[in-house]
Order: C-alpha cells, then structure tokens, then sequence
C-alpha cells in the first residue's frame, strides 16, 4: 500500500480531496498516459522479449522504435486480462481482485452479464456449466459511497486537478455502468472528456459511418463527441488524436501542467482496415484479417508519432513524460485478425481473458526527460495498480488521502534507477468467469500467482494446480508442479491468503450452491 494514503472510508469524496499537496519548489512535469486496447506484447517492432519475433515483423511503428529508444522498455509488464479490470486497477490502484471488478462491465446499469457483440444483447451463462459466476462489482468504481455493486474510490485524476493540472481524457473509458458516477471521465477529475463513457469498443472505426451514430446501426457502443468528423473519411485512432492536440492548446498556452490520458479504442474489435496504412500490409502478403490489425496499430503508432511531434512544436518535450501501454493481451479467441485462433501472441500463450501471459504481459514503456535512461531495459515486473501512486510521485504530489487502501507501489525509483521494487512480490491475476460461451479451457475461471520467475496457475473448473518457470518456458508448454511439490503448496497458500484478504469474488458451484474451493482449500 502507498504509505502516503491513509484509509478514511468514513469520510466524503471531497473531504481528503483538499489534502493534496505538491512539493514545494517543484515544477510539475506534463504527463501523457498512452493507453492502447487489447494490444499484444509482440504487437510491434518494439522487442519486449530476449529475441525479436516473427510477429514483430508483420508491424510498422517507428514512433514505438523511438519512444523506446528514448525511454526504458519494461520486459514483463502486466495488466488484468480484461479492460474494465485494468483500467479501474489503474484508477483506484487496487489490484482487480481487491476491486472485486474481474470482468468487463455491460453497459447497463445492474446488468452482472456481459454486453456483447455491437448491440446492447447480454451473454448469459452457460447453464450446463458446473460453475457460475459469483458476485462481483458489476457496476465498476464509484466516486460516491453506497452505490450497489461498485468499489468507492478516490481517483488519482481527482488528486492531479486538485493539484493544479489540466486534466484531459479522450478516446474510450470503461469504469462504470450507465447510472453509476463511474460512467463518467468527469466525475474521475477530468476537466475535459472527448469520447469517453461506459462502452468498451466502437461501434464503428469510420468517419463516414459517423461512428456508429446512425439509425440503422446505433447502439450504446456508438461513439460520441466527434460529430465534426461525420460523413468524413477520418479514422476514429485519428479523430481522437485531432482532438487530443486541441485540448492540449489551453493548458500549454497557460503555461498549465497537464495530464493526458490519451485512451485509444484502437486496437479492438471490430478489426477495421486504416485505408492510410493497409496497402503496406497486403504487399507483405498478410492475410485480409492480420492486413486489417496491422493497419490499425499502424494508425495507434501514428497517433503516438503526432503527439511526440507536437510537444516538440510547443517547446515542451522536455518536460512531459510519457507513459505508454496496453489495457490487456491481444485477443486471440478467433481468426478476426488473420492467423490462427488461439495464437496470435506467440510466443506467449492465448491471450486476452486469460491468466495465460498471452492474456496479461503487455507492452509498457516510460519516458521521463532527464530521469530516464535511454534505451534501458528493465526485467522487474510491474502491475496496473503502480500506476497510482508512480504518477502520484512524478507529480510532487504528497500527502494525499484515499478512501481505499491501495495495493499498487511507485515505480518511480524502478523506472529512474531500476531499484526499489522487488522482482520477487506476488502477483496475483484472477478471472474467476466465463468469458465466452464455448470452449474457453485455457481461459475460463482461472486465477494465478507470479512470484519471481515461478508462475502458479488455478483452474478452478478441475481443481488442478499448474507451475510453470517463467524465465526459462515463457511459453507456459511445461507444467513443474509434480516436480516442486512444496513450491506449489507455498504459493497456493499465499494466493489463497491474498483472495481471502481481499474478499475476492470466487465462481458459485452450481451442485452445491457454496464458492470454489481457494487454491490451498483443495
């Protein structure tokens, strides 16, 4: 837990929201949050793994090369499997278990099933599934006590406008339900919000198409606050970017600190050809489908690139810091991408909803001007819920209270000096739902450990117990655990000790009506 927060549960919102303080003397850096949706590890030229490969080279992204070159590549950066637990760990720096937020949330409000698909449907449950989802906070974060279903929090963003920074979000949100105040950026503390409310993807990428605000196609996943750009032949990764720049004006004019979380609805479905980049792709000779995704991480790469750019133009690169990654692994349960399903992160295993590291490792890098070494690579492993209190830090921002107890941990001294954050802490990653109803072994109620290089994994469907060496089979293809027997009792006692504090949502046993057994119940 940060030891700047203290727990005040009892008290209002705004109460411990005046106690924010920046350190004297200090100017406040700029910060840009680049936050790319279900992106994978290898999802780039960037080399995040020991060796570069194949998939790298199906992508063009210079302006990723040259973030990375500028600032540090972190190897084993993780986030939850799926978006609204990420980005509510990002949030409230609660871990998504703590959260009890462990799977995206529907649109609607009270709605414990998953909005799917381009309209407002529901999935329901597999009924001849042996397990079920138990409760969970399927309404996200509040900023307010007493709504049902919700974590009350006290968002870092709030913190930062306190705190004198202009705050910006554009592109997608994904905290709350419609009717909850996690619904909004503003009640989180943005000043400005350009597109964000509770959809999880776009009904449409095009322009022309209005982003899905017309009558034949609406739905609740239709995006809003870009009407200039209707009828147009812009890209929805542009428009987004277009606006960020312009948001930008005002507190750069002001000589105003300012913080952009520039959240991309790019790269999720629905997989859309970038007209401006696919020819590129189909010259390869990629299939239609990976032509299509590459073109638009092409156009997430070119929005990263536009940003770099333009603080360049306004004299202020040197003292804005830039923080890029993803909100989960690629998704990989189909061929919408070209390839074959199931394997579009390899060299990491499945991928997005899974506790697999094709489902959590995710891209991440950070630059810091002045403070940051260029071109370091750091091993250490990192979690969503540091984010919280790194950006806390870099801010100058001391003695701020929150409503929750957090579990995350500055990286600055990581990032800045590759010290202070031990490469051994449990890491803990739980789906404890269905994501999809099929066939989903690798990827259905699942919850696992990552301790050092050892990664302990729980299927909850069989009970079973997998331990996997994370340095030496990244692959997660072979399962150690009849070979350390005391490892794996050692581990799952510390993953059920760290469920059970949190009073994590556990899967509902259909036959008997009680929770799945905790891994070291079994």
């Amino acid at each position: 837990m940060n030891t700047s927060a203290k727990h005040l549960g009892g008290l209002a919102l705004l109460a411990p929201m005046a106690l924010s303080s920046v350190t004297a003397k200090q100017k406040q850096p700029n910060i840009i949050f680049f936050l790319v949706d279900d992106y994978g590890w290898a999802d780039s030229q960037v080399q995040y793994g020991q060796d570069l490969y194949p998939r790298n080279n199906m992508f063009h992204t210079p302006n990723m090369l040259r973030l990375a070159q500028k600032g540090v590549v972190m190897t084993n950066a993780y986030a939850c499997s799926l978006s609204t637990p990420t980005r509510t760990s990002l949030m409230s720096g609660l871990n998504s278990a703590h959260l009890r937020i462990t799977t995206f949330t529907s649109p609607k409000k009270d709605t414990p099933t998953d909005a799917s698909g381009g309209t407002i449907g529901v999935i329901n449950e597999n009924e001849s599934d042996p397990l079920a989802r138990g409760d969970w906070n399927w309404n996200g974060i509040s900023t307010r006590p007493g709504v049902n279903n919700t974590m009350y929090i006290t968002p870092f963003v709030q913190h930062l406008k306190n705190a004198g920074y202009f705050t910006i979000h554009v592109g997608k949100a994904h905290w709350g339900t419609y009717g909850t105040p996690g619904c909004s950026p503003y009640n989180m503390g943005f000043i400005v919000n350009v597109a964000g409310s509770c959809n999880g993807f776009p009904r449409s990428y095009l322009g022309k198409e209005n982003y899905g605000n017309n009558s034949d196609m609406w739905t609740f996943n239709a995006v809003q606050s870009l009407a200039e750009y209707y009828g147009t032949d812009t890209h929805l990764t542009e428009a987004l970017t277009l606006e960020a720049k312009k948001a930008l004006e005002y507190p750069i004019s002001k000589g105003q600190p300012f913080y952009l979380y520039m959240s991309h609805y790019g790269v999720h479905t629905p997989i859309t050809r970038d007209d401006r980049f696919i020819q590129r792709y189909l010259d390869m000779g990629l299939d239609e489908g990976a032509a299509r995704y590459s073109s638009m991480v092409e156009g997430v790469d070119k929005s990263l690139g536009d940003l770099m750019d333009f603080l360049d133009e306004k004299g202020i690169a040197d003292n804005t810091i830039i923080i890029f990654m993803s909100d989960n692994g690629g998704h990989s349960a189909n061929t919408v991408k070209g390839g074959t399903a199931h394997t579009q992160n390899a060299p990491l295993r499945e991928g997005k909803a899974s506790v697999y590291e094709g489902g959590i490792r995710v891209p991440e890098m950070f630059y810091w001007p002045g403070k940051t070494q260029a071109g370091q690579r750091i091993d250490t492993p990192t979690m969503p819920e540091d984010m919280y209190p790194t950006i806390m830090e870099m801010a100058g921002i001391k003695n701020y209270t929150t409503v929750q107890d957090m579990d995350g941990q500055s990286l600055v001294s990581l990032i800045t000096k590759n010290t202070g954050v031990s490469p051994d802490r449990e890491l803990v990653f739980h789906m404890p739902h269905q994501w999809r109803i099929e066939d989903q072994d690798d990827i259905d109620f699942m919850t696992a450990m990552r301790k050092g290089e050892w990664k302990l994994v729980y299927r909850m469907h069989t009970g079973a117990l997998e331990l996997y060496n994370i340095k030496n089979d990244l692959s997660e293809m072979h399962n150690v655990a009849d070979q350390h027997p005391q490892l794996v009792k050692d581990m799952a006692k510390a993953l059920g000790n760290r469920l059970r504090s949190w009073r994590a949502n556990m899967p509902i046993v259909r036959a008997t009506g009680k929770p799945v057994a905790m891994p070291d119940e079994l």
